[in-house]
């Protein structure tokens, strides 16, 4: 049995706490290690390391900063195979899964890398006559990350430490209880690469301390990725403390599929949205509307292709669906499946009995798909988070479009057609803010933001991209006059000298 440590100013800690959480395998049902509550001490001692790191790092040319996010690149993709062990291990993804969420991961370290050139400010001479001015992009201090469960490498190690750090900030994380194993084995990367000691901090710990990281003076910042009711209240909390705050949260994803859409094609990107990771991310594809022509034979399609995948350990690299993260968890999706029966859903495949032959003890949800859900069905409109696909059957485009704009979640849309006017409508009219034609999981590449809508999102600057160099920098606007000979002597100024 592993106690796991915190990492605070670039040493593993003991920790004085009373408090473990246990870390599960969630294909085996064992526990593999326990992470602790940090106290309240421990995380204003994180936050203190980072303040303190925080001058000369901030001082760091950014080109060095940038530098050290190259070698961190290096190091992910040498221990690729033990990372994604790992994460598989403690998260219950399957191999292919696994391996993609450290990717991902590496992905935003390098859009980190480019930090020299995306931190680049502007500036006009003459701006008025004899006034030149320069917008320069810096550093703001101490921010604080928040993660959730589902992807323990790609958010608190690709959407929010490296483009925070590259920026001049320092960080500390609080990774999910549950899943901490991958982002403490990757701050030990920081170390290798040559970070300073401080400048990344990673603290497990309850939420009743994790609440210090939302109202602590020293805290300029905060990135946060979970439920909607928790994520509502840390943009209050920390926005009235004066913070910038970045909250992603809950998502319900629908596909609009029309009658034109090839079924085979259309089905096998349906199986990867709504089944990969176990429906536990947000951007899944939950529910699909369909055109009543073409649902029987899709469905159809689905659960040809359910059928064929292998459900098993995450960590057997033929597995195709693994486990879901926790005893739980697994509750919660099987409650959620028997509320969606009880509300009238048709149900064409359970996933509740599923067995794995030698780990009778795992958290596994097997496929499920459920027909004839209508729009007053709660399991139609709340997240799930699991292997459970929702069928919406409507009569045309519009009323299609009309039902999914009804959601209060607004994370990804899709559509599947071959009409071009369709694709077009689509894309103009819904509500998502990223949006798929023919393209089941709309997420895009980290050079764009990920750009979630209505309740999937508070703040004004998402991550990725060129918001996250925004949302982690402020601007500074220096305006310079240099007096030539004649001006010297002048001895009256107007009060609007240099604006007009």
């Amino acid at each position: 049995m592993q106690k796991l440590k915190p990492y605070i100013n670039g040493q593993y800690v003991e920790s004085a706490t009373e408090r473990y959480v246990d870390v599960y395998n969630p294909s085996t049902g064992e526990v593999i290690a326990q992470s602790p509550c940090c106290t309240a001490a421990e995380v204003e001692a994180a936050i203190a390391a980072a303040k303190a790191a925080y001058p000369a790092w901030r001082n760091t040319p950014v080109k060095k900063r940038a530098d050290l996010m190259f070698r961190l690149r290096q190091l992910i993709e040498e221990n690729m195979e033990e990372l994604t062990l790992l994460l598989a291990t403690e998260n219950g993804k399957s191999w292919n899964d696994a391996e993609g969420d450290v990717l991902k991961a590496k992905e935003m370290v390098e859009l980190a890398c480019s930090a020299p050139s995306l931190l680049m400010g502007e500036s006009v001479m003459n701006a008025s006559k004899g006034f030149d001015t320069t917008l320069y992009r810096e550093p703001i201090g101490v921010f604080a990350g928040i993660a959730p469960w589902n992807f323990p490498a790609m958010i608190p190690m690709g959407w929010m430490s490296p483009l925070a750090i590259v920026c001049g900030n320092t960080f500390v994380l609080k990774p999910a209880s549950g899943t901490p194993m991958t982002s403490l084995r990757m701050a030990q990367l920081y170390k290798e690469a040559g970070f300073p000691d401080g400048v990344l901090n990673v603290v497990p710990c309850s939420r009743s301390e994790a609440e210090i990281l939302l109202t602590h003076e020293d805290v300029r910042g905060i990135t946060f990725v979970g439920s909607t009711s928790v994520g509502q209240h840390v943009y209050a909390t920390a926005a009235a403390h004066g913070k910038r705050v970045q909250c992603l949260c809950e998502a319900k994803n629908h596909a609009l599929v029309l009658k034109d859409a090839p079924v085979t094609r259309t089905a096998a990107g349906i199986m990867n949205s709504s089944f990969g990771c176990a429906g536990e991310r947000c951007m899944a594809l939950p529910v699909i509307v369909v055109e009543e022509e073409i649902a029987d034979a899709l469905i159809a399609e689905l659960v040809r292709l359910c059928k064929e995948q292998k459900i098993g350990p995450a960590y057997e690299k033929d597995t195709k669906l693994g486990p879901v993260v926790s005893a739980q968890h697994k509750q919660f999706v099987c409650d959620w499946i028997q509320k969606g029966i009880d509300e009238g859903a048709t149900v064409v495949l359970d996933g509740r009995d599923v067995k794995v032959p030698g780990y009778e003890n795992g958290f596994y949800v097997g496929h499920t798909i459920l027909d004839n859900v209508t729009p007053e069905m709660t399991i139609g409109q709340r997240e799930v988070f699991g292997p459970v696909l929702c069928v919406k059957r409507v009569k045309s485009f519009e009323e299609g479009l009309a039902l999914m704009n009804a959601n209060p979640f607004a994370n990804g849309s899709v559509i599947f057609t071959q009409n071009g006017h369709y694709a077009r409508e689509f894309t103009n009219r819904t509500d998502g803010g990223m949006v798929g034609v023919n393209v089941g999981i709309p997420v895009p590449i980290g050079i764009f933001p990920f750009s979630g809508h209505k309740k999937s999102f508070f703040g004004d600057l998402h991550c990725h991209g060129k918001d996250a160099f925004r949302f982690y920098t402020e601007s500074k606007c220096v305006t310079t006059r240099w007096f030539d000979e004649e001006e010297k002597k002048n001895t009256v100024v107007s009060t609007w000298d240099g604006t007009i």
